[in-house]
């Protein structure tokens, strides 16, 4: 298959707010340029986008995965649900010799256990680290689960389970490494001590930064105790939490072919490669576009989407255009929009046409009121994001098709 890039920039103004906090509670920052930048971690923006697949309905649940150390109980869920007769202890006995034959290591929680030992019920056991299994992937380990039951339960007492057969771990591999959900598929799985079960990521997501200069602020609070009486003075509790505010410039690089090799051949069996490919990719770029990663959100309500949105189809190699803000933006507009727009406006045609890649780059741009006007000469304007999803979503399904 031919190398697809497909590269997603934004540049996105948000007021007072921290989005994002390092240990001490504080917007994490990053130096670029010389000072110092607002920034947003990959990992905020990730979780942000994959979240919002699911809360926007952007892809059905079955296309969907779930990151968690409570995989023995998920799985154990669905045994019941197949078999009414499996539940409770023996439900979760079978489920985690399940879980364990495909090389995933569990425990349980040793808080949980001594929890146990002081008269609560017996815990479940946990996987040691996150795991992010699909959908269909959690429903096939519980029907093997099922399907080895009688076997399973017979083998306990000697701690010589079925579970332990070549053959059934080989099963239970397989199924957990195929049939990839959307989101594994996008943004991959690791699991440091089994790495035949990791699948490389498709998408990159690079630390946005603000476009100018950016110093931390504290705001100092206080709280009023809604009991006390007249003679009763001064606050109830007082703090203070650090925050700032920024035009950020955002960057995600998909490499579309790597997420039609994570999705193999397809979610669904009546369906070709291209459709789910296609599929993910219109989620992709909608999701990560109006996404927004939700720290002290009931503190500062900074609800704002992008003022402007590049997207571009490559066949190179991925392109972040994060250098045209090297040199800070001063803001002597009254704002950075407007001057942020027309560094990109001036920088990308200059970086493209510089190392050759114009011929085989498609460039579509979204983009909100008059500071982002420069930007409109640069590519196929959409109106709305369902217009640019649509558009970017049947130039992929074009690229698929073409003979490598």
């Amino acid at each position: 298959m031919n190398r697809i890039f497909l590269d997603v920039h934004a540049l996105q103004t948000v007021p007072p707010s921290n989005l994002n906090r390092d240990d001490t509670g504080a917007p994490k920052t990053a130096v670029y340029g010389g000072v110092p930048r607002a920034r947003v971690s990959s990992q905020a923006w990730k979780r942000a986008a994959r979240t919002y697949f699911s809360d926007e309905h952007l892809l059905d649940a079955n296309e969907l995965g779930v990151r968690t150390k409570k995989i023995v109980e998920a799985v154990a869920a669905r045994i019941t649900a197949l078999d009414p007769s499996i539940e409770g202890e023996a439900a979760l006995l079978i489920a985690d010799e399940t879980v364990k034959a495909t090389g995933l290591k569990t425990e349980v929680p040793k808080r949980k256990a001594t929890a146990a030992k002081d008269g609560e019920p017996e815990p479940a056991p946990e996987a040691k680290y996150l795991v992010f299994l699909s959908t269909r992937q959690l429903d096939g380990l519980a029907r093997l689960a099922v399907e080895g039951a009688s076997d399973i339960t017979a083998h306990l007492k000697d701690k010589e389970t079925k579970a332990k057969d070549k053959e059934t771990k080989a099963k239970a591999k397989e199924i957990a490494d195929t049939h990839h959900s959307v989101d594994i598929a996008l943004f991959g799985r690791m699991v440091a001590d089994s790495a035949d079960f990791n699948v490389d990521a498709a998408v990159q997501v690079a630390h946005a930064i603000s476009v100018h200069r950016v110093e931390n602020e504290s705001d100092y609070y206080t709280a009023v105790d809604d009991k006390n009486t007249d003679e009763e003075t001064g606050a109830g509790m007082i703090g203070t939490v650090d925050f700032n505010s920024s035009t950020l410039y955002r960057y995600a690089a998909l490499g579309v072919h790597q997420l039609a090799a994570n999705l193999g051949e397809g979610l669904r069996e009546d369906e070709p490669l291209t459709t789910p490919v296609r599929r993910a990719v219109e989620a992709f770029v909608h999701g990560f576009t109006a996404s927004l990663p939700t720290g002290k959100i009931n503190t500062f309500g900074h609800h704002t989407l992008p003022d402007a949105v590049v997207v571009k189809l490559r066949t190179t190699r991925p392109v972040s255009f994060v250098s045209a803000f090297e040199e800070p933006v001063r803001g002597d507009q009254g704002g950075y929009v407007r001057e942020a727009s027309e560094r990109l406006a001036e920088y990308v045609p200059d970086i493209e046409r510089a190392y050759g890649d114009e011929g085989s780059t498609l460039t579509w741009v979204l983009r909100v009121g008059p500071n982002t006007a420069k930007l409109a000469g640069i590519g196929t304007e959409a109106q709305n994001i369902g217009e640019l999803v649509a558009a970017v979503g049947q130039a992929v399904a074009e690229r698929l098709e073409k003979p490598a």
